[in-house]
């Protein structure tokens, strides 16, 4: 067993900490069902070896320099924009994330939204359970349809391919962005074209974002993005809150700039901008992307597998800053 020292930031599925506790001296997993605070972030690091993060937690330069034992960052997620990259591969320090394994869980959780909004089943729910629904009627709730509508995807990697293949049941034409390389998936399967960001907020029926976070892509949907879009168009963001600029996002919505929109995550999560809770036309949920027992179980195991492989110096299977390595 390896003298070596590993610290959970939260509780996450059983299996991934198993794996560490048969390889590693001393497993330890924060007890409180909470998020720490960067101050107990602080003090948990020291003389830890490994650490697996959340997106809550910050890992900046002052906490790696307090964690003078640190070898690897195994985030708990596929981006890692919570954590100082530059910083952690000048002190050797490798991060590591979970791609790959949430793709399928993520692109189902935004259909789900893009349902939920589009044939409005959340105000209907809450309708019904308040005693409301007095029986059909020709002009109740009226939402939009789907098939042969345009799906523009805002970043198409693996979680925006898995969400643009699954528009195939309802014979959608999809346009997508990319910062990369043309996605020859979509355009051979599907049909698929890509076009720039304005083109794809004109001609698009429902928009989903899947793009990382970066300076780049910060507020990327604002005030004269949304006057870009249909007035019948709905927005649906799995990937990053702080993509689209929320205040915006709630005069949009006020003012019937688009349709609805149906979000997962939040710019400044876990609060939400004032006035968003009170609108009818978007769907919020709690950061449920992955939250399936098969994926978070595969993410813990995966995370496990990094810390393993760096410790064992090896190079592990998702390493994001690879010169750290050198």
């Amino acid at each position: 067993m390896m003298p070596l020292n590993v610290y959970i930031t939260r509780q996450i599925p059983d299996e991934g900490v198993n794996v560490l506790k048969k390889a590693c001296q001393k497993v330890e997993v924060n007890p409180h069902d909470r998020p720490l605070t960067y101050d107990e972030m602080l003090k948990e690091v020291r003389g830890r070896d490994a650490i697996i993060t959340m997106l809550s937690n910050r890992v900046d330069a002052r906490l790696m320099q307090e964690a003078t034992n640190l070898k690897i960052v195994a985030n708990y997620a596929v981006g890692y924009d919570n954590i100082d990259v530059k910083a952690a591969t000048v002190r050797g320090i490798v991060v590591t994330n979970t791609p790959g394994v949430l793709a399928d869980s993520t692109a189902d959780m935004a259909w789900a939204l893009l349902f939920s909004v589009t044939r409005r089943i959340v105000e209907g729910d809450k309708l019904t359970r308040a005693g409301q629904f007095t029986g059909w009627a020709p002009m109740m709730l009226l939402g939009g349809d789907l098939v042969g509508k345009t799906l523009g995807i805002i970043g198409a990697g693996r979680i925006g391919t898995a969400m643009a293949m699954r528009s195939r049941g309802w014979c959608m034409k999809v346009l997508y962005t990319t910062q990369s390389r043309r996605n020859t998936v979509l355009e051979e399967m599907l049909g698929a074209k890509r076009v720039d960001l304005e083109t794809l907020l004109k001609e698009s029926d429902f928009i989903s974002i899947h793009t990382p976070l970066s300076e780049k892509t910060r507020h990327l949907i604002g005030s004269q993005e949304f006057s870009t879009m249909k007035r019948t168009a709905y927005l649906i963001n799995t990937g990053r809150g702080a993509v689209i600029d929320e205040d915006a996002l709630v005069q949009a919505l006020r003012n019937r700039q688009i349709a609805g929109a149906g979000l997962d995550v939040y710019e400044e999560e876990p609060k939400l901008k004032p006035g968003l809770a009170e609108l009818d036309n978007v769907v919020l949920a709690p950061h449920l992307g992955s939250a399936t027992v098969e994926t978070r179980t595969k993410m813990s195991l995966m995370a496990a597998e990094n810390i393993i492989a760096v410790l064992n110096r090896q190079k592990p299977p998702n390493c994001v800053n690879p010169e750290a390595l050198t």
